[in-house]
């Protein structure tokens, strides 16, 4: 299934309004079923978080008292957020999360992913205005404790409530067919606190309103996808938008400055500033077809490029390899043949690997080669059905990190600079791409998509994971849920203090 992810997520705001004004990426902040004690929600620009704030008997029975942070939104739709409770507070039935709602009366019908003070992560609902709430743990929607990322997903009349765990895959908490909703509602954060006579607060990042389109998608017809640009500190899995535009951007590279980023947008490389700002072009002279395979040399001196030879010197063939001065200049050519993709430099600065196919053959293997020329080696000799990506060297320059299919399914594996000593890094059911590796050689952050794509596919528009894990391997951690896919992550983009990588997911307004 492809999504066209027309995601409303963590814009750059620079003032927050709360109580019936725009707050963040949401219209509204309002009390409903008039709580004792007013509540409140705010934005911080900081760090694109929310702070909510309220009271309420509850959201429960025939009527509700809550404060609501909400959008209208219409069609289908996911929602994920981190949630946390601040402070021990006192009900432990307290109550945030999203909800999905068809007014703002009080006993209006509606469908919430709750996580509950005491952990307990639930789905409740009210099929009709006035009707009682159902008892959600005489169903199967009620599941453990402890969750901190919850998601709310809309297809059709079937709502879906997933939850995670820090630094754990989303697990399925229930589904529920919700017939009466209408097609437009709102949507949106709140907190109840459970009791009338106090308040209590809650903080919400890493907040996403997803619209996905399925496999009919038609860029003419749909409108242009729509990308965001992000950065995020691997070890607490917060993020922050940059840049975001509709159309087609791709592959952050961190600059060695440690204060900008490389991208490749319509054929061109952009800088940014990493806190986001004017875009500055780089001239890569005739080379205006740039892909998503472009890569900074260990010195930070070079740049390597992937670049169609059609929009180069005006002969087909494909994708070339080409070297050129990151500061800019004219690109000297590295791959005769093609098509040959970039995806790393040796720590020496003078080779370069890359996955090319050579001899008539449609197998992509790993190649090696001298920025000065010469004759290539292959590194890797498939058989038909296998597939091998992303190749990226260590910094110590003692392994070359990639993906491959060797086993059926794809994973993370190394190998030794001249091909040998084959080693598997992850094991799980997930399709694993592109490596790469912190500057100091400890970390692999890496991306995940679905099991139920196909094996050598990276396919544009799909829910993965970011994942980090051990260079020596070890179980991998999530630190990001995205919509996202082919450009996101192609090619190394660690921030040079070994905290933080750049990214892209599929955005739109």
């Amino acid at each position: 299934m492809k999504y066209y992810s027309l995601l409303i997520c963590c814009f750059l705001i620079n003032s927050a309004m709360a109580q019936k004004g725009s707050t963040g990426i949401f219209e509204n902040s309002t009390d409903i079923g008039n709580p004792k004690n007013a509540g409140s929600a705010e934005y911080n620009a900081a760090d694109q978080s929310y702070s909510l704030k309220g009271s309420g008997y509850n959201i429960w029975f025939a009527r509700d008292e809550f404060h609501y942070l909400y959008r209208k939104i219409k069609g289908n739709f996911i929602l994920t957020a981190n949630f946390r409770f601040e402070g021990k507070g006192t009900e432990a039935h307290r109550k945030t999360g999203w909800m999905l709602r068809a007014s703002t009366d009080e006993d209006s019908r509606h469908i919430s992913a709750t996580l509950h003070g005491d952990g307990l992560t639930v789905m409740q609902w009210r099929d009709f205005k006035g009707a009682e709430m159902k008892d959600p743990e005489d169903e199967i929607f009620a599941k453990g404790s402890g969750y901190e990322v919850i998601q709310i997903e809309r297809s059709g009349r079937i709502i879906f409530m997933r939850a995670a765990h820090a630094g754990k895959p989303l697990e399925t908490i229930g589904s529920y067919e919700m017939v009466n909703l209408p097609d437009e509602i709102l949507a949106g954060l709140f907190i109840c606190s459970h009791n009338p006579e106090i308040s209590e607060e809650a903080k919400v990042w890493n907040v996403c309103i997803d619209k996905p389109v399925g496999d009919n998608y038609n860029a003419s017809r749909d409108g242009l996808v729509g990308c965001r640009l992000e950065t995020m500190n691997v070890f607490d899995g917060k993020r922050m938008v940059i840049y975001e535009k509709q159309g087609r951007f791709e592959a952050p590279n961190w600059m060695p400055d440690g204060k900008q980023l490389l991208f490749n947008m319509d054929g061109l490389l952009y800088k940014i500033p990493v806190t986001g700002g004017e875009l500055v072009k780089l001239n890569t002279g005739f080379a205006t077809r740039n892909n998503n395979d472009h890569g900074i040399s260990f010195n930070g001196k070079l740049l390597a490029i992937s670049c169609a030879k059609d929009g180069a010197n005006g002969k087909g063939g494909g994708s070339a390899v080409y070297v050129l001065p990151l500061k800019g200049g004219t690109p000297k050519l590295i791959t005769e043949e093609t098509p040959s993709y970039f995806h790393g430099w040796a720590p020496n600065n003078k080779e370069l690997v890359y996955v090319a196919q050579r001899g008539g053959k449609n197998i992509y293997n790993i190649y090696r080669n001298s920025i000065r020329g010469g004759k290539e080696v292959a590194l890797t000799d498939l058989g038909q059905g296998e597939h091998v990506d992303g190749c990226e060297y260590s910094p110590d320059g003692k392994y070359i990190y990639y993906n491959g299919s060797h086993t059926g399914n794809m994973q993370l594996w190394r190998i030794k600079p001249d091909g040998s000593g084959r080693e598997q890094l992850t094991f799980d059911e997930y399709r694993n791409w592109f490596p790469h590796i912190s500057p100091d050689g400890k970390w692999i952050a890496f991306i995940s998509f679905p099991s139920d794509i196909e094996k050598n596919s990276h396919p544009s528009y799909k829910r993965v994971m970011l994942r980090l894990m051990p260079a020596t391997g070890g179980e991998p951690k999530v630190i990001a849920y995205l919509y996202g896919g082919q450009g996101t992550i192609n090619v190394p983009s660690w921030s040079p203090d070994n905290r933080q990588i750049a990214f892209v997911s599929n955005s739109g307004n």
